[in-house]
């Protein structure tokens, strides 16, 4: 089982229902290929460096999860047939990029708390 961390931008103009109903839809397809997630933020709606599809912002979100490997193709897949997904991106993670995310986790954390 590999780590990995996904980023995905969906579109503006989804209502808070559509958006929760959509990462459900994305989470649900990782646990049903055996995925155990790790971490899920919702990062807000946020201005996109260059305009995608004539829309200036999308609500981000990121997924931290363990999966093998042979499950990423398919969840791609999905992503590009879903038509509120603007961008996606998957990277695995090595020993380095998990220490940090754990880190950065914890920081979020503690300021929310504070």
């Amino acid at each position: 089982m590999n780590q990995y961390e996904t980023v995905f931008i969906l579109n503006p103009v989804l209502s808070d229902e559509q958006i929760k109903e959509t990462v459900k839809k994305f989470e649900n397809f990782l646990t049903g290929k055996g995925a155990k997630m790790v971490a899920k933020e919702d990062w807000g709606l946020k201005k996109l460096a260059y305009p995608i599809e004539k829309k200036k912002s999308g609500f981000y979100h990121l997924f931290q999860f363990e999966v093998a490997g042979e499950a990423i193709n398919d969840f791609e897949v999905e992503f590009r047939r879903d038509e509120r997904i603007m961008r996606y991106l998957t990277v695995k993670l090595d020993k380095y990029a998990v220490e940090w995310a754990e880190k950065r986790r914890s920081r979020m954390s503690n300021k929310s708390k504070a």
